[in-house]
């Protein structure tokens, strides 16, 4: 079994698309939408839930107004600033600052300060035309979304074990923040998306440096090169030059947004189109390597 983990140094590379289309061609794999902030997968892959689980994202401080004698110690202790004295002249917590430390509820002489488990997230397991799904669902602002990333994952080895599939494809998040680390610890390879923009490379760079530093393979893939072959030229140098494989060069289609609309993959959407020859190509070369 192998896992593979698609990523990009910045949003919009095509990550997903691609992820849909390499979805399609490989016909034995668990899928895991990694990109647990604003996941996007399952639009395309349109998914049946089986399993449906509640995520401990951390704790957050309750002030309970009937018990509180408004002593202000909490409001002292509090080095987050989270809690504040409302228009009643109470304290009150920001939900959206609070750290759950729980030294407020520790210091509290009147038992007014409760810490509850912030269960306001959840992740699935579900049934795709492509294969079983592992992917979740985070309200805006929640914490700890690198440890969902680390959850789901280990969900989906045990599952691709249990069903005896070859591969575990992630449909990674894009940059180099929590969610792009704990995507990358422990993965087989890394499929690295990358447009040819300014940004683009310069977004790959760092992300490139990230994945090295976990030593793990790494392959490349440009999408959209036909949009700007001078910068194409520049990407490919630099891969070149840092010794990157360069698995596939995606032109630029159309097709990729009509085949979403239509919430299915390219590959789907227009088999005999000229582009999935180029998909085919990728996906032999990673699949292979």
């Amino acid at each position: 079994m192998k896992e593979i983990t698609i990523l990009s140094g910045k949003g919009g590379a095509g990550k997903t698309s691609i992820t849909a289309a390499l979805a399609t061609l490989c016909k034995s794999a668990v899928f895991c939408d990694n990109d647990v902030d604003a996941s996007d997968l399952h639009l395309i892959f349109k998914p049946e839930v089986k399993e449906s689980h509640q995520f401990d994202s951390g704790s957050i401080a309750t002030i309970l107004s009937d018990q509180c004698t408004n002593c202000g110690l909490c409001l002292d202790a509090c080095r987050f600033e989270a809690i504040f004295t409302n228009e009643s002249g109470m304290p009150e917590v920001n939900p959206f600052q609070c750290e759950g430390c729980r030294l407020c509820e520790r210091l509290c002489p009147a038992n007014a300060i409760k810490t509850n488990k912030n269960l306001n997230n959840s992740w699935f397991i579900s049934t795709t035309r492509f294969g079983t799904m592992v992917h979740a669902k985070m309200a805006p602002g929640e914490e700890n979304s690198g440890k969902l990333v680390t959850q789901i994952r280990e969900k989906s080895k045990e599952l691709a074990l249990a069903q005896n599939a070859q591969f575990i494809i992630n449909d990674g998040p894009p940059g180099i923040g929590c969610t792009a680390i704990s995507s990358i610890t422990g993965t087989d390879a890394v499929l690295l998306i990358i447009e040819p923009t300014v940004s683009g490379l310069h977004d790959a760079k760092r992300l490139v440096k990230l994945v090295r530093s976990f030593n793990v393979p790494l392959f490349a893939a440009i999408n959209k090169f036909d949009i700007n072959t001078d910068f194409t030229s520049k990407v490919e140098a630099y891969l070149k030059e840092n010794g990157i494989p360069l698995s596939g060069k995606i032109p630029f289609s159309e097709l990729f947004v009509e085949a979403m609309l239509k919430e299915q993959s390219v590959v789907e959407f227009a088999p005999d189109h000229p582009v999935n020859e180029e998909l085919s190509k990728l996906w032999n070369f990673i699949s292979c390597s």
